[in-house]
């Protein structure tokens, strides 16, 4: 009697268990699930590769960037963005906006100019020596951005053929929080 009892009980928990092998796989695929639309929809991670943002950005940051203002709201002066390079696959671009659709940018004597008018920002971490392809003025077409990195000395920019002018499509987002290091960690300022 003994006996029959235990195998009733065995067989008992088999049903039990396939369910909590079901429920599990079933919360893997929601958890799966939920990742992949914030990834694609509303925010991902990035690494601050190289010294084009310092003083606001260092090599080695963590950033999160956010994907989902953009669908509502144009771009703004000051934000900086994430957009991929144009001539290598999965290198990606972080630059401030500085110049903004229908916009005249030009650059002389380490000064920015837009419309005529010397730009005041002091994200710039030293005075450019060079203006690239802004020694002309560069008139912004409708979805057009000039971007720059903060350290104009050390950064591939709109200044630079390989980047040039950034379309409003090709932005990914905007950075948003930094997640690492620890002792940095908050939301980035933009404006």
């Amino acid at each position: 009697m003994e006996n029959y009892e235990y195998a009733e009980a065995s067989e008992g928990k088999k049903p039990g268990m396939l369910k909590e092998i079901l429920g599990f796989l079933l919360y893997v695929v929601i958890v799966v699930g939920i990742t992949f639309i914030i990834i694609t929809f509303v925010g991902q991670r990035t690494y601050v590769s190289g010294s084009s943002m310092e003083n606001t950005l260092s090599h080695g940051d963590n950033l999160i960037v956010d994907k989902l203002t953009y669908r509502f709201s144009a771009p703004k002066r000051f934000d900086i963005i994430v957009f991929p390079f144009r001539y290598e696959d999965n290198v990606y671009y972080i630059k401030r906006i500085i110049g903004l659709p229908g916009e005249t940018i030009q650059i002389q004597d380490g000064e920015i100019y837009v419309n005529g008018e010397i730009l005041e920002e002091s994200y710039g971490r030293e005075v450019m020596k060079s203006a690239g392809l802004a020694a002309d003025p560069i008139t912004l077409g409708d979805d057009e951005y000039f971007v720059l990195g903060d350290n104009r000395n050390d950064s591939t920019d709109s200044r630079d053929p390989n980047v040039r002018l950034i379309h409003k499509d090709e932005i990914i987002g905007r950075a948003w929080v930094r997640i690492w290091p620890l002792n940095k960690l908050g939301v980035l300022k933009h404006q």
